[in-house]
């Protein structure tokens, strides 16, 4: 099928109102009970897109689309839609801050004062027959860290605009509402990006040892001896490494020895915060001081999603708005380079050595000695958000879409399914990470994290390789991956109940075997949500043009422009003839040609000369006619 973000986007936004707005209430509950971090996908279904597309924009009553109004209607009209976004920011707000003791009060503004809560709650699954305790149902992970700073950098760009309409309106009560909500977003966001730096880990590893050899393996593409292929890594890596050492001190841990040259290392985020991370100092909560249980090493998943966090984060837009205070740009800064060196270090990993790359030779392998098709497809989304950051060479964008055919094959997006399919289980439970450290909580079970988006990253990441891609053949094979992909998420699309057109319902396209499901997942339905702002953002960039069409458009130009002079020399300043009304016609598309050639629309400026010509020819055969008739 054809993506149509903008429509998507809408019908999707009717879907989650049917499914959570009864008209007077928000219902958070979705396939899952309600948790911090549900709580966030939920409201960012609404709120990302209204904050990242200009046309969808809810900040501005007075300009706001029909279209988006209506959809928004059971809101009310388009001056109270922005009323009842404020009052889900502040319940979302409540719902995710500590009650300090049992006999807990809001303050006048309903609001309670003690730290913001991360739990993941519902979304944490047992290793065993054993439930999670409660205690393990508190423990924070990255995902809430990054969901979090998302949503709050999303209501802090709606507030920003919103707050100067409201006042312009002289509406003093929500003004003051507006402000006290602004101050607790802001809290929280300077809590989430706490909770990513103390996440944030390195950790080294003997060449020698059995994560070594995993990591030396996949990285030997072409049969060298050990020594040189962890020679070969160092030296790629030296900056990194040094960067590393120099410039991350920030909730460290103290056990990372990077002087070690000899050693093999790796960087990205833990699940949550990482046993003996280091406090922040300067940060007033508990989260930058309480002690952290995960494992110290990184977990691709988790490294993925804090780095789309941080990219929200370290935006133009956050920066032209100025929506951060001193502390947050302290801590902003920590963040950015560690979002820069995992993406220069993932990077350089999946594409080392001089023949194939280490992340063609799918399944990719992590150094506990687990191995997915999913973990291939999320080093390519490092790669990619790498190569977004830089400019990216056809080479890199050539073999990026053959890695992505195949992981779509692998994946049952672009192939059917077959019985017993293992596959299947990459989307529904999905793959199954060991949250290790959760055990040491109240002694529970040893807690695991389902993640089954695998087509939503595939589409996501496919939608910005088009958008980086400077050829056209390849961007052709990603835009036609990307609607297969979209036709797959539609076949999962919810089709009945309240929770019709949100997702995820597997057995859509798996069948029978996979149960059927009639509850929202926001966890999915959010990601299908940042499809379709990638999706949108890839359309606004210009279309891709061969060197070969410029050159026929120049020389079409080039001729259409010499017949216009030579037929210019025939007419007068004072000619109002049909001819000249034509020739000046011929004239002004001629020059809207060549500017489209300067903006590289090609082909749109060769039909223009090419209609161009046909009008000078035919100019030129009446005038031949008349001759042949005297």
């Amino acid at each position: 099928m054809r993506i149509q973000p903008r429509q998507q986007i809408l019908d999707l936004w009717r879907s989650v109102l049917t499914q959570s707005w009864n008209g007077a209430e928000w219902h958070w509950d979705g396939r899952e009970p309600a948790n911090s971090i549900s709580d966030s996908e939920q409201l960012l279904c609404l709120l990302y897109p209204a904050t990242e597309i200009e046309s969808l924009a809810l900040d501005r009553p007075d300009s706001m689309a029909d279209d988006v109004s209506s959809v928004l209607s059971p809101f009310g009209g388009q001056t109270k839609i922005g009323t009842v976004i404020v009052t889900l920011l502040e319940d979302y707000i409540l719902r995710n801050t500590q009650r300090l003791g049992p006999d807990f009060e809001p303050d006048s503004a309903g609001e309670p004062d003690g730290d913001p809560i991360f739990a993941a709650g519902s979304y944490l699954r047992s290793a065993d027959e054993r439930e999670p305790t409660a205690a393990q149902r508190d423990i924070e992970v990255v995902d809430s860290y990054s969901m979090s700073l998302t949503l709050c950098l999303a209501g802090l760009r709606f507030l920003r605009v919103y707050e100067g309409w409201v006042r312009a309106e002289a509406r003093g009560s929500l003004a003051e509402r507006i402000e006290k909500l602004t101050a607790r977003l802001s809290t929280r966001l300077t809590a989430a990006m706490t909770g990513l730096v103390r996440s944030f880990v390195v950790t080294t590893v003997e060449p020698k040892s059995d994560a070594g050899q995993v990591m030396l393996g996949m990285l030997n593409q072409n049969d060298l001896p050990e020594k040189t292929v962890a020679e070969g890594i160092t030296h790629s890596l030296q900056r990194v490494r040094a960067r590393l050492r120099n410039d991350i001190t920030l909730g460290q841990t103290p056990d990372t020895e990077l002087d070690d040259e000899d050693l093999l290392f790796e960087c990205g985020w833990s699940w949550g915060l990482v046993r003996e991370a280091a406090p922040v100092g300067f940060v007033d909560s508990d989260i930058a001081r309480k002690p952290g249980v995960a494992d110290p090493r990184p977990y691709l998943y988790f490294t993925v999603i804090a780095l789309d966090g941080i990219n929200d984060l370290i935006s133009q837009r956050t920066r032209e708005l100025d929506l951060l205070d001193e502390q947050q740009y302290r801590l902003a800064e920590a963040l950015r380079i560690r979002w820069d060196l995992t993406q220069r270090y993932w990077s350089t990993v999946a594409r080392f050595g001089s023949g194939s790359w280490p992340l063609e030779d799918i399944p990719w392998r992590t150094s506990d000695g687990e191995e997915s098709d999913y973990f291939s497809l999320i080093v390519s989304a490092v790669l990619i958000q790498d190569l977004v950051a830089r400019t990216a060479s056809d080479d890199d964008l050539t073999r990026a879409v053959s890695i992505f055919d195949e992981l779509a094959r692998r994946g049952r997006i672009i192939r059917r399914t077959t019985r017993d399919d293992p596959a299947v289980e990459l989307h529904a439970p999905g793959v199954r990470l060991s949250l290790r450290g959760s055990e040491t909580v109240d002694n529970g079970p040893l807690l695991h994290w389902e993640v089954s988006d695998f087509a939503a990253v595939l589409l996501k990441r496919t939608l910005q390789a088009a958008r980086l891609s400077g050829d056209i053949t390849a961007r052709d094979r990603l835009m036609d991956l990307a609607k297969s992909t979209m036709d797959h998420l539609e076949a999962r699309m919810i089709s009945s109940g309240r929770a019709s057109g949100l997702w995820d319902d597997p057995a859509g396209v798996f069948g029978n075997g996979t149960q059927r499901e009639s509850d929202p997942s926001w966890y999915m339905t959010e990601r299908v949500i940042e499809c379709l702002v990638t999706a949108d953002r890839t359309f606004r960039e210009p279309p891709l043009t061969s060197r070969a069409m410029v050159v026929r458009a120049v020389e079409l130009l080039n001729e259409a422009e010499h017949l216009l002079n030579q037929e210019m020399l025939g007419v007068s300043i004072e000619d109002f003839s049909e001819n000249r009304i034509t020739l000046d016609r011929v004239e002004e598309h001629l020059e809207q040609a060549r500017q489209l050639v300067v903006r590289r629309q090609a082909g749109t400026a060769f039909v223009l000369a090419a209609d161009a010509l046909r009008e000078l020819h035919k100019l030129a055969y009446a005038r031949m006619d008349a001759t042949r008739s005297t």
